[in-house]
């Protein structure tokens, strides 16, 4: 039994490369997209994930799925292939969909489970910057006031982070 998923490992791993090679062909096309992660089960179905710097259309997918689809050979592997977004519920994962998101308000959890919900303002080469309000107490007298806050995040210490939806 253990050559058997030997063999099914290796076949996987072949196909994963491939299905690599093609989708980043795909995306040499449009340089606004980019990809978040490709998965392929032991049943060869194949799950695409990308996102763009400008958002990510059905088009997009289309165009994406088509080139990967035409290049592999159903006779060899018969697959399921899907293309699609992370979604907006999505926990960042690229440094790329940061920046994307400068300006929104991100709720981040980090590994020392700390949760810090705040605006993006900037992000560096290795952390992010959030800043929010904050009531405290004041330093002296009775009553709270409202302070500016900040804090940078290596992204290290990133657990999740995902962007929050505000409907107006």
């Amino acid at each position: 039994m253990k050559g058997r998923y030997k063999a099914l490992f290796f076949i996987l791993k072949m196909e994963y490369n491939k299905v690599l090679t093609l989708v980043n062909e795909a995306l040499e096309e449009n340089t606004t997209l980019f990809l978040i992660e490709a998965t392929i089960s032991p049943d060869f179905k194949i799950k695409v994930v990308v996102d763009g710097d400008n958002g990510v259309t059905v088009k997009d997918c289309v165009k994406i799925s088509r080139h990967v689809e035409h290049n592999l050979d159903r006779e060899t592997e018969d697959f399921s292939l899907e293309v699609t977004t992370g979604g907006a519920a999505e926990p960042l994962k690229l440094k790329r969909q940061y920046k994307k998101n400068v300006g929104r308000i991100l709720k981040v959890r980090l590994i020392d489970t700390t949760e810090i919900e705040g605006t993006l303002t900037e992000v560096l080469e290795d952390g992010i910057v959030l800043n929010w309000k904050a009531r405290e107490p004041k330093p002296v007298g009775k009553g709270k006031i409202t302070v500016d806050k900040n804090a940078t995040i290596a992204f290290e210490n990133i657990k999740e982070a995902k962007a929050k939806i505000i409907f107006n």
